[in-house]
Formats: C-alpha cells, sequence, structure tokens
C-alpha cells in the first residue's frame, strides 16, 4: 500500500473509538434546531421581576406575555371563589426559582423555615377556605372557572405562537454551516476615564493613572498608568455607553389617590339619599372601577406595584362585605322616643334605621287576659322596651351581631356575639295583680336589645 492509502486508512486521532472517521476537511456537525440537545424551556419563579413570590412573573416568561395580566386575572380569582390564593400559594411552594432547585416544601421539610414559605403555606389555606365558603354559590365559582381557563387558553396560544415546524434543508444547512468566526479578545488594559492625558508634548493618547473615581475603574486606571511608563497605551477600543432609557414610572399614587377621591365622591353624593350599605357599595364600586382602569393602563403605560393590587383585592372584599349589610341601616343616627297611651294607639310596627329607639309601654294599661302584639325592628343601634310591672311578656328577639339584655342581667356583662336568638316568656313583677300580656318581636341587625321593667 502506498503512504496516501495508509493515510486514508489510519483512523483520524480526534476521533473517539467506534466512531466513524470524517472526511477530510469535514467539520464537526453542530446540533440544529430540533436535535436532542434542545432542553425544554421549564416554568421557574422569577426573583429578578417578582413582587410576591414570583409566580406571575415566571408566568409571563414562560408563555411570553406580560405579568400584569397574570396578576390582574389571579387577583380577581383570589377575590371571586378563592381559586387565585389556591394557584398562586401551590404554586409557590412547589416551583423554585430559576436559579435553584430546591422549592420551599423541601425546605419546610428539611426543617428550614422561613417567611416566603410561611406566606405560600398562608396563601394556600386561606384561598382553601374561602374556596369551601363558596361551594354553594354556583355562578361565582362558573365565573372563575371559565376565567381560569381562558387564561390558561391564552397563555397556552401565547407559548405556542410562534413555534414552527423545523425545516430539514434549514438544519441540514446550519449543521453543514462551518464555525462562526469569533471577535479578538478584549485588551486587558484600557484608558483611564477621567480626562486626557497631561503629557508635555500631547503626543500620547491614553489613561492618565489617576488613584480616585468610581471603585470599578481603578484597577483601569493603574494599568493605564503603567502603559504610559511603558510608552505602551492604546486608546479605549470600547464605543462609548449610551445612556440607558429611563424604565416605566410607578403609577400607584396616583391611582390610590384617584380611587380615594372616586370612593369619596360617590359615598358623599349618596350619604343624604340612601342606606348605608347602599351609599358604601357607590363609594366601593368607583374606587373599584379606579382600580381597574389604573391597573389596565399600567400594563401598556407605566408600572402596578403590589400595593394597587393589594389595595384593588382589599376594596372588593370590602365591596363583597357591604353587600351584606341590612338595607334598614340608616346613615343618620336618630333618637326616637314611642310611648303609646292606650292599647289602641300600640302601632303593629316600630322600625328604626340607625339610632337609639326606646318603646314605652308602661302607659298600656291592659285589662286581665288581654294580649297585644307588636314588633320592632332596628338596624343599627339600640333597642331598649320597657314594660309594666304587672304584665306577663312573651319575647322573641333577634340579633344580628350584638347583645341581649333582660331583666335581672348585670349590666356590666356585654356579650358580643353573631346571630343570637332567644325566646323567653316573663312573668309578672307582682305578685297581686296580674293584666294582660304583651307579645313582642324585637330585631336587630347591629346593636343591643333590651327589655326592662318599669320602676314601681
Amino acid at each position: 500500500m502506498t503512504d496516501q492509502q495508509h493515510a486514508a486508512a489510519e483512523p483520524d486521532p480526534g476521533t473517539a473509538p467506534g466512531d466513524e472517521p470524517r472526511a477530510h476537511g469535514e467539520a464537526a456537525r453542530p446540533a440544529g434546531p430540533g436535535t436532542d440537545s434542545e432542553v425544554p424551556r421549564r416554568f421557574r419563579r422569577d426573583r429578578r421581576q417578582k413582587m410576591l413570590g414570583g409566580v406571575c412573573a415566571g408566568l409571563g416568561r414562560q408563555c411570553d406575555m406580560d405579568p400584569v395580566i397574570f396578576r390582574i386575572v389571579l387577583a380577581v380569582l383570589a377575590a371571586t371563589g378563592g381559586i387565585g390564593l389556591i394557584f398562586y400559594g401551590f404554586a409557590w411552594l412547589f416551583v423554585p426559582y430559576d436559579e435553584e432547585e430546591e422549592n420551599e416544601v423541601r425546605k419546610l421539610l428539611t426543617g428550614r423555615v422561613d417567611g416566603q414559605a410561611l406566606t405560600a403555606v398562608l396563601f394556600a389555606l386561606v384561598g382553601c377556605g374561602v374556596f369551601l365558603s363558596m361551594l354553594k354559590n354556583g355562578s361565582v365559582l362558573t365565573f372563575a372557572v371559565v376565567l381560569s381557563l381562558l387564561l390558561a387558553g391564552a397563555g397556552y396560544w401565547s407559548q405556542n405562537r410562534g413555534a414552527t415546524d423545523p425545516d430539514p434543508l434549514a438544519a441540514q444547512a446550519v449543521a453543514d454551516a462551518p464555525p462562526e468566526a469569533q471577535a479578538p479578545p478584549v485588551p486587558a488594559s484600557y484608558p483611564s476615564w477621567w480626562r486626557d492625558p497631561i503629557v508635555k508634548d500631547g503626543s500620547h493618547v491614553g489613561g492618565t493613572g489617576y488613584m480616585w473615581g468610581p471603585p470599578e475603574t481603578r484597577d483601569r486606571d493603574v494599568a493605564a498608568a503603567l502603559n504610559i511608563a511603558r510608552g505602551t497605551s492604546r486608546p479605549d477600543p470600547r464605543p462609548e455607553r449610551e445612556p440607558k432609557p429611563r424604565g416605566p414610572r410607578p403609577t400607584g399614587g396616583r391611582i390610590f389617590l384617584l380611587a380615594l377621591l372616586a370612593g369619596g365622591l360617590g359615598t358623599g353624593l349618596t350619604w343624604h339619599d340612601q342606606a348605608l350599605g347602599t351609599s358604601l357599595q357607590t363609594g366601593l364600586a368607583a374606587a373599584l372601577i379606579v382600580f381597574g382602569l389604573g391597573i389596565a393602563l399600567s400594563a401598556f403605560r407605566g408600572r402596578t406595584g403590589a400595593g394597587t393590587l393589594f389595595l384593588a383585592v382589599l376594596t372588593a372584599g370590602l365591596l363583597a362585605a357591604s353587600a351584606a349589610l341590612p338595607k334598614d341601616i340608616d346613615t343618620h343616627w336618630v333618637r326616637t322616643n314611642w310611648t303609646p297611651a292606650t292599647a289602641a294607639d300600640l302601632r303593629p310596627r316600630y322600625e328604626l334605621g340607625t339610632g337609639v329607639g326606646t318603646l314605652d309601654l308602661t302607659g298600656v294599661d291592659l285589662a286581665k287576659g288581654q294580649t297585644v302584639k307588636t314588633a320592632v325592628q332596628v338596624g343599627a343601634g339600640r333597642l331598649k322596651v320597657i314594660v309594666p310591672k304587672d304584665a306577663t311578656v312573651r319575647l322573641t328577639i333577634e340579633v344580628g351581631v350584638g347583645d341581649i339584655r333582660l331583666p335581672g342581667d348585670d349590666k356590666k356583662d356585654v356579650d358580643v356575639e353573631p346571630g343570637k336568638h332567644q325566646q323567653k316568656t316573663l312573668p309578672p313583677a307582682t305578685d297581686g295583680k296580674n293584666s294582660g300580656t304583651f307579645d313582642l318581636d324585637l330585631q336587630v341587625g347591629v346593636g343591643q336589645a333590651e327589655v326592662a321593667r318599669a320602676a314601681s
């Protein structure tokens, strides 16, 4: 065999055992698109763009969407059914940061308890509680499920909208392409940032070696001083840095002031004409509209902070609480005394929105065996009923949130509880005379219901 044939038969020393020798001049093929070297991007929380736990920032990066969209939708889902809190809490617990491999659950199991893990557990627990309380409200759960599906569909579409099927010819062309040329290395020494060199003849260009200035440039100034001494200084090859554009301005303060103004105007305009619940609902709804518009606009211009999202969720919760207030609670505190003189003057029903109502029945003289019935309702405040000493009183008392006081109870014993209901019959306080019977139905939304005997 000739020398050329021996050279062709010998394997390439750069090839591994078992590999086929490459043809002369054939470069190693880089891995093209669609090969096994590509690792699919995994969902990770983002530490740099986070506001709470970095879940929404990670979702935005994963789905190629604005994280503000996920923050708004999850806030709405948190207020309507608790699904947003459940998802955020469990994602915070089980998804690690992008530069870590250990999630919060693993840290908890190994005994490393910190504020982030406890906050994530709190989010999950509160979300589960809200979700369980909304199981009977089918409309709210349906809305939350539909909104969740829409958000998941939008994220999937955004993540796959730019994906295209790999072209075999393009992949082969990339594989056969020679390696790209690399830029020459950056010189190790740089001229000084401070000013032009102070040289008598003016022939030298380079750093002056000043020992003061920004900390990150001191090493380069020392190197420039040595280059001046050696006569090897060169101009700075780096281009001038362009000033960084200013980021989006925060808009939370303005949104809060506008929402506060809108809430105050809405409540003030309806304070004298509507009930307390309706007036509060008007103001809170106006503030929530301002928060929603502000968050939506800040997604395009400006930056929304976590404080704005928290205030929006808090306003939504207060709006839901104000809707549960009784409609008979007025915005004016009134003191009213009802004093019927006879049984004929006794009305079948007495009502008071907000204030103190006193029903004095001591002037009503009932015949023996006579029974009269009346009802008294107070939205918020105090209800006091004074009955004669020689009358039998049948009581049915309901208090939404507050206290019930009957004859003989200690005045210092005030027991405020929600959902109080009591039925009781009070016998006459006198041993001799026994008149008729008062059948009283007392209702108080928020406050105190008191029944007292008249003094002898």
